[in-house]
């Protein structure tokens, strides 16, 4: 057994790493979605101006990335796109959902649209503090 000094990681190491992973859980998770879904907002050239990057797996609905360009605030892109990864995964029957936001971000606009907070983290980043909130559409 040898182990590595700690560096940052090869891309075939990081393969083999998540390989071993999945093996270990396909007898636990065999059957479920796994895909990664996204919707943006693009202007006529084609630039994104606000987005949503989310992953079915597990049976939960993870949005990972939701941005909108100032331009756009406060005209209910950030709804619309949260309407839509939300939708598309009721269409999977899956029906939980979970995020994270931080203190800085945009809380207040995910409490507003039904998500609530199950833990938080103090002091990540510094000075701030991450949120992690859930929301389950069939309640």
């Amino acid at each position: 057994m040898i182990f590595t000094d700690v560096h940052e990681p090869l891309a075939d190491d990081i393969n083999q790493l998540k390989k071993g992973l999945l093996n270990f859980n396909a007898p636990y998770t065999t059957g479920l979605i796994d895909e990664s879904v996204a919707c943006f907002i693009k202007d006529s050239e084609g630039l994104v101006l606000g987005g949503a990057l989310a992953k079915i797996y597990w049976g939960w609905l993870y949005i990972e990335w939701l941005w909108v360009d100032q331009s756009l605030r406060g005209k209910n892109a950030g709804t619309e796109l949260l309407d839509r990864v939300e939708a598309y995964a009721l269409k999977q029957s899956v029906s939980n959902f979970r995020l994270e936001t931080t203190s800085f971000q945009a809380l207040d606009f995910y409490l507003k649209r039904g998500y609530e907070v199950f833990a938080e983290l103090a002091d990540m980043p510094p000075g701030e503090t991450t949120y992690y909130l859930k929301k389950n559409a069939a309640a």
